[in-house]
């Protein structure tokens, strides 16, 4: 019993390892993205990559951390931000996740894996000839030994990565003249969480760590950072009022509204603090509070898209689309079609229930998927679109869009099967039917395997 619970725990470990998104929901917001992809395109092109092959993804979840899950898209939690105080420790955590990318360490995990692996069937052979010479208490003895072994060995395959992101992301933040304070400053907040939380900082415990001790990084990284040119550059004032904004739109919007009414409390009239008032008040359903944080964000600067939004999104949801019409459709003008707006934009179109909006709503959600495919609420709206208008099949592809996008894949099958039959052979349309149809198949395939 204990072998095989030493073997699930090892198994454990490499599940998590490949798949730690799986429990995590995305957070989307167009400034908050938009942010993001600001502060990490110097860094990108630092690392020898293109912006626009590289995703920055905000996850609700309250915890510490940022990570790469394959590919070139990095996810940071929304508890990193709510422990940032600036946007440059943000940055210091992105330049340290693209060393992570453009050292291939997801594909490489496999190699520690496979080394550990070995370790351990080693131990559990010889574990065995000594039970067949009739040394059971051996044979337990060598194969939890090598159990250990084998942890230990991808432990310390896992820090070795970690020292070569820290030595990779100094060097992106020197190449892109971005100062490494913020990178120190975050490292000294995980020290400090360390210390709460009484995780033993002594070097005779590395061997059951995934990443090297705080301290030490902070020591060797510091040596490099002081020595560069851009230690003493100052931070972009610009981001950092952008950080600040997104930091307490995000506060407002996750946080319960007591907490976000005492951290921003009515006494505070600068932008952060008015938006997080405004989610509060939303979420608290007092509208007339709601609309007017909006509107003195407004008055401030009229054209702001991002203050049009969050208007239009209030008087949306509190059951005034035809009044947030004229607010969503100016965003998604100044933000040039950006699709998460559009998407709100539409919804509005059909929320007012009036049909000669839909036109125009279907041109405005065509456009938004066209640029954002994976958006099931678009999908959805232009699903809602497709049927009013009558056309069945192409109501029935939105909705598998929606649904294969959602996991779920029974109704995305049934969805997509649906659109092919009523759709003309060979059209694009129905070549992604048939895609869809194969995606759903193969997944649901995979889940009867598991069970």
């Amino acid at each position: 019993m204990r072998i095989r619970a030493t073997l699930v725990s090892l198994a454990a470990v490499f599940a998590l390892v490949a798949q730690p998104v799986a429990a995590q929901s995305v957070l989307r917001d167009a400034e908050t993205e938009k942010l993001l992809d600001d502060m990490a395109a110097p860094l990108v092109e630092a690392a020898g990559l293109e912006p626009e092959n590289v995703d920055i993804v905000l996850l609700n979840d309250p915890s510490l951390n940022a990570f790469v899950a394959g590919g070139q898209a990095i996810y940071i939690h929304s508890g990193l931000i709510d422990a940032a105080d600036t946007a440059n420790e943000v940055q210091g955590v992105i330049a340290h996740e693209l060393g992570h990318i453009t050292g291939g360490h997801i594909i490489r995990y496999g190699e520690g894996a496979s080394k550990a692996g070995k370790v351990s069937i080693l131990s559990m052979l010889i574990g065995l000839a000594a039970a067949v010479a009739g040394a059971g208490d051996a044979a337990m003895g060598v194969i939890a030994a090598g159990q250990q072994a084998a942890m230990g060995k991808f432990l310390a395959f896992t820090r070795v990565q970690e020292s070569s992101a820290d030595a990779a992301g100094a060097e992106y933040l020197s190449e892109a003249g971005i100062s490494g304070r913020g990178s120190l400053s975050f490292f000294k907040k995980l020290q400090n969480r360390e210390f709460r939380y009484g995780y033993s900082q002594d070097d005779d415990q590395e061997f059951v760590r995934t990443h090297p001790l705080s301290g030490d990084r902070i020591a060797r990284l510091r040596e490099d950072y002081v020595k560069d040119a851009a230690w003493e550059a100052p931070d972009d004032p610009v981001l950092q009022a952008r950080f600040e904004r997104a930091k307490a739109k995000l506060s407002g919007y996750l946080d319960e509204p007591k907490a976000t009414l005492r951290d921003f409390p009515e006494s505070r009239t600068d932008v952060p603090a008015r938006y997080a008032r405004a989610y509060a008040f939303h979420k608290s359903a007092y509208m007339d509070k709601a609309l007017a944080e909006t509107d003195a964000l407004l008055a401030s600067d009229p054209d702001d898209p991002y203050f049009l939004e969050l208007k239009g999104q209030v008087l949306l949801e509190s059951g005034k689309p035809d009044e947030a019409l004229p607010l969503l459709r100016r965003a998604t003008e100044l933000t040039g079609n950006e699709p998460l707006i559009a998407s709100t934009f539409g919804h509005a179109l059909i929320a007012t229930e009036d049909a000669s909006h839909h036109e125009e709503a279907a041109r405005v959600l065509k456009a938004a998927v066209a640029r954002d495919r994976y958006n099931p609420f678009a999908w959805y709206q232009l699903g809602v679109i497709y049927g009013a208008q009558g056309d069945i099949p192409r109501a029935r592809l939105a909705s598998a869009e929606q649904q294969v996008m959602s996991g779920n894949y029974p109704e995305a099958l049934r969805s997509a099967q649906a659109a092919e039959a009523g759709l003309d052979k060979g059209t694009p349309d129905w070549i992604r039917a048939q895609d869809i149809s194969m995606q759903a198949r193969a997944a649901l395939e995979q889940m009867r395997d598991k069970r």
